[in-house]
């Protein structure tokens, strides 16, 4: 376990990363969600508090999920393929991998050769690809940016405090999972007025019809497959089904083989364009991660991800063989 002086040091390097610069883009994943969302918004307007000039980004050409809009500031963070103007630094927020930054990637490693890129993320796959790399597997990059804007004198609002609560909530599966200091920290939040109902709502239980539909569709044909020795509970959500429907209900669809009775390994599989899959594993009883990781990808213990190439029963197939040979053990 990491000494309490070494954990001091690293978030002290990152604050005075943050505390001197001037211009700042953050940056967070393709895809994003509310942990994303929620912390490029937080940093945002907390540095600008303190008079940092500040353009947050996300790293793909499309509009991310709507339901995310209810997040302070969100509307202000623009999709793009490219870094504008100048920065003093750029801070990469809840990006488990530089490919994670999207169509940002570039801009990202130029600014890590500028030595001037400063990494925020709680993935335990994460090895660092910033100047200065602040990583800890806590349940939200949003309570590591708590934490900071502590540190750099940076007083919490009602805003500021929605965008980190947003970001706990949903990375915690609505506090299902985590350590006792997630409540902590949700109750600091709760103080300054929110409500949680309804964030929740906007976030997690707001849908419509079609999506509701659609995600009864891809339900009604899970599977229960072999694969390396574990009884996986499959979905798959081919690109037909998925077309025009939100990120969120598309996303949503791993929580519901996270705990499927009779298996111990979930994995819905979402096609992004011919024969291209976006693959999200869940599991409370095997480390996900390293078989993330062992196929391009990353994320947590429970919860990973990568992306794989062919048909879906060539990717389940290349599943199948990396569990066979990995150490998945906890």
């Amino acid at each position: 376990m990491e000494a309490a002086a070494e954990r001091a040091a690293r978030y002290a390097r990152a604050a005075h990363k943050l505390a001197v610069a001037k211009t700042v883009a953050v940056v967070g994943h393709l895809r994003p969600d509310a942990d994303a969302i929620g912390s490029v918004t937080a940093l945002t307007l907390g540095l600008e508090k303190i008079g940092k000039t500040v353009t947050p980004l996300v790293g793909q050409p499309v509009p991310f999920s709507r339901n995310l809009l209810s997040i302070p500031g969100a509307d202000r963070v623009s999709p793009a393929t490219d870094i504008p103007g100048e920065h003093d630094l750029i801070v990469a927020v809840d990006c488990g991998s530089v490919d994670r930054t999207g169509t940002l990637t570039g801009a990202v490693l130029a600014a890590a050769e500028d030595e001037k890129l400063l990494v925020i993320d709680h993935h335990v796959s994460n090895t660092g690809f910033g100047t200065v790399n602040l990583i800890d597997t806590r349940e939200s990059t949003t309570s590591m940016i708590r934490e900071l804007l502590l540190m750099i004198g940076v007083p919490l609002d009602r805003d500021i405090a929605h965008c980190l609560y947003a970001g706990l909530m949903t990375d915690t599966g609505s506090f299902r999972w985590g350590t006792a200091s997630m409540h902590t920290l949700a109750a600091e939040l709760m103080s300054y007025g929110l409500d949680p109902r309804r964030i929740a709502a906007d976030l997690v239980d707001s849908t419509s019809v079609a999506d509701l539909q659609m995600v009864g569709h891809v339900l009604a044909n899970t599977r229960m497959v072999e694969a390396g020795g574990f009884n996986a509970a499959v979905l798959i959500a081919d690109q037909a089904t998925i077309a025009g429907h939100s990120e969120s209900a598309v996303e949503s669809l791993a929580d519901y083989v996270r705990e499927l009775n009779g298996s111990n390994l979930g994995v819905v599989l979402k096609e992004q364009g011919p024969g291209w899959w976006a693959v999200s594993l869940r599991s409370s009883r095997c480390d996900v991660s390293q078989v993330a990781i062992r196929l391009g990808g990353g994320g947590h213990v429970a919860a990973a991800g990568y992306t794989s190439r062919g048909t879906a029963e060539e990717a389940l197939a290349e599943l199948a063989t990396v569990l066979s040979t990995t150490d998945v053990s906890l």
